[in-house]
């Protein structure tokens, strides 16, 4: 199915894909900024590669939060990356009007983890016959993941990736539970670990969600080992500054080190 997403490269390297950029369209310079350079690292690793930013972030913890720069500017800004860079773009709905209205911009429809049981957003997205990405929710079992995916395929459309982002532990912290990986394969979709959010810290006093970034490259070798089919990473050239999401993600300038150890990891799993 990977290869089947338009400007999807390096389908053919046996590699991990990734879906990575920044949490959410902060401006056109700078989502440009990150794309290139991913796109740059990718091709030099052989990694399929998709660019993901949200162009609204409808959950947040306070009403001052930050929540984009305007609908369609962001979902512009999204496709002329996609056109001018020629990189497959995701990006997050939340309402089933977004569905057909994104659709029009990316290749990849996201279906974010507190809505991944709201049939009529997973129905609207299946219909625009572009792939879906159905988040794991925080609170459901892996088994319960099927059903998720079920819905995209009864609706007609097979192209359904699933998606780990932990599992709530406690109030105030994430765990990942490996063992999810490869039940949810089992499933006959490509699995994906989302790395950073699996390392936030929610529910802070402060109302600004923290994290634990320090673990990503643990938490990434983990995932590739133990059969991940991709890895979702958000990452930003300044994360203390980020408009959203900063606690958790990963510094731009650590990105290709991080991949490199990923792809040998890989290799090595593929000679076993």
């Amino acid at each position: 199915m990977i290869e089947n997403i338009p400007y999807i490269k390096n389908t053919d390297s046996n590699n991990f894909f990734l879906l990575a950029g920044p949490c959410v369209v902060e401006s056109e310079k700078n989502v440009f900024q990150i794309a290139e350079k991913i796109i740059e690292i990718t091709n030099k690793l052989q990694i399929p590669f998709v660019f993901k930013a949200s162009y609204r972030k409808a959950n947040r913890s306070r009403l001052d939060s930050f929540t984009g720069i305007g609908d369609i500017k962001a979902l512009k800004i999204l496709g002329k990356v996609r056109d001018q860079l020629k990189v497959p773009i995701v990006t997050d709905i939340h309402t089933e009007e977004e569905a057909f209205v994104a659709a029009e911009y990316v290749d990849i429809l996201q279906i974010p983890a507190f809505l991944c049981r709201q049939t009529n957003l997973l129905v609207a997205a299946a219909k625009t016959g572009k792939v879906v990405n159905i988040k794991k929710g925080q609170f459901l079992a892996p088994a319960s993941m099927k059903f998720a995916a079920d819905k995209v395929l009864e609706a007609g459309n097979k192209n359904v990736m699933i998606t780990d982002r932990g599992t709530m532990f406690g109030y105030q912290d994430m765990i990942i539970d490996y063992r999810g990986i490869p039940e949810m394969k089992e499933f006959g979709h490509p699995v994906i670990l989302d790395i950073t959010h699996s390392l936030q810290q929610p529910n802070q006093s402060s109302g600004v969600t923290g994290g634990k970034p320090e673990l990503i490259e643990t938490v990434a070798r983990a995932g590739i080992a133990v059969g991940a089919d991709g890895i979702f990473i958000e990452t930003h050239p300044d994360p203390a500054n980020a408009k959203s999401d900063g606690a958790n993600m990963l510094n731009l300038n650590y990105l290709e080190s991080l991949l490199n150890n990923l792809v040998e990891i890989r290799k090595t799993i593929n000679n076993l």
